[in-house]
């Protein structure tokens, strides 16, 4: 049994479409993806605005709500919580050019009128954590735009958040690339940097996902423990990343197994998740994956974790002390081999 509470979200189980070819599964119904969520041991939800509430650009302020207070039902009878809501602000023709860092003042009205709606939707799901996945917040060409400025304009955003709810907790989801060339928020670094360039820094936090650190050449163990280290992290995707290719969203552990075991080690170490933080499984299914084992890499996640944290519990702390007085490292390096090969 897990010391962490998972979730996901519904987009974590898809019909298998790329860019590459057709989707190869059927469309599942959000209320059957939660029912299965609950069965496979997550214990959250985590929401775009659209997941919550389908077909938000054609709704009122007030309709809004009350189609959230509906996804809050399917929820309640299924024992679920909500993790928190992201505006999904990458999709859309007013966005083509970024949401808060567009060129076009019209298109920035837009990503905060999706943003303050955000808000409202996670008051009605009874969560208070806002994601900011930056996805164009940057640039195609470099000279496109002004960099201080549209930092400024995340800052200004983001504050304008903290305004319209006092109680909002906003965290900011780092990633170097993809869909934009550069980044105007790259990583966990910077997300600290602009928390502490708003009107209340206490509000605002990061979530690091474990591919993306892997896409800008860093160590996902490394950024989880800076964020920790700053009392910033309040959320986590757990995944992996065959190199710095694409945002593969692997399942948890498979391709990189001791930079997998050093982000358990860490969390675990530092008590992640005492404060209700959740450990949120970013991971989509093989395309090859018939639609009866749609689930099976959440499910493989968890298990991964779980076996993970079976060896850092089993760690010996006390040999590892020694090989650091004797500046042994090779020896260390042996040992965490062995542990993890270990049946």
């Amino acid at each position: 049994m897990s010391m962490f509470k998972f979730s996901a979200g519904p987009w974590n189980v898809h019909e298998g479409a790329d860019a590459f070819g057709p989707a190869v599964r059927k469309t599942i119904t959000f209320e059957k993806k939660v029912e299965m969520f609950k069965k496979i041991g997550l214990d959250g939800v985590q929401f775009h605005d659209d997941d919550a509430v389908p077909e938000i650009n054609e709704l009122n302020d007030a309709q809004i709500r009350a189609r959230a207070r509906e996804t809050k039902k399917i929820l309640d009878h299924y024992g679920m919580a909500a993790e928190f809501v992201a505006p999904r602000l990458w999709m859309d023709p007013r966005t083509i050019d970024g949401g808060y860092t567009s060129n076009n003042p019209k298109d920035r009205e837009y990503a905060m009128w999706r943003s303050y709606r955000s808000i409202d939707i996670a008051n009605e799901l009874g969560c208070d954590k806002i994601v900011l996945w930056l996805a164009r917040e940057g640039t195609m060409c470099a000279e496109s735009k002004d960099p201080i400025q549209s930092v400024n304009r995340i800052i200004e955003a983001i504050n304008k958040m903290l305004e319209y709810d006092k109680n909002i907790k906003v965290l900011v989801e780092t990633k170097p690339n993809e869909p934009v060339d550069r980044s105007f928020c790259p990583t966990i670094g910077h997300a600290l940097a602009i928390s502490s360039a708003t009107v209340d820094p206490s509000r605002v936090g990061a979530l690091l996902e474990s591919a993306h650190a892997i896409l800008a050449g860093l160590d996902p163990a490394n950024e989880i423990a800076f964020a920790l280290a700053m009392g910033k992290l309040w959320s986590v995707h757990l995944n992996d990343q065959n190199g710095m290719k694409y945002d593969q969203d692997k399942a948890f552990g498979v391709e990189n197994l001791r930079q997998a075991f050093n982000q358990i080690k860490v969390l675990v170490e530092n008590n992640y998740g005492s404060n209700g933080e959740y450990v949120g499984l970013d991971v989509k299914a093989m395309r090859t994956q018939k639609d009866e084992a749609c689930y099976r890499h959440i499910e493989n996640s968890i298990k991964m974790v779980e076996m993970l944290e079976e060896k850092v519990k089993n760690f010996d702390y006390s040999y590892q002390q020694q090989c650091i007085e004797a500046r042994d490292y090779e020896a260390l390096e042996m040992y965490i081999m062995e542990l993890l090969m270990k049946g």
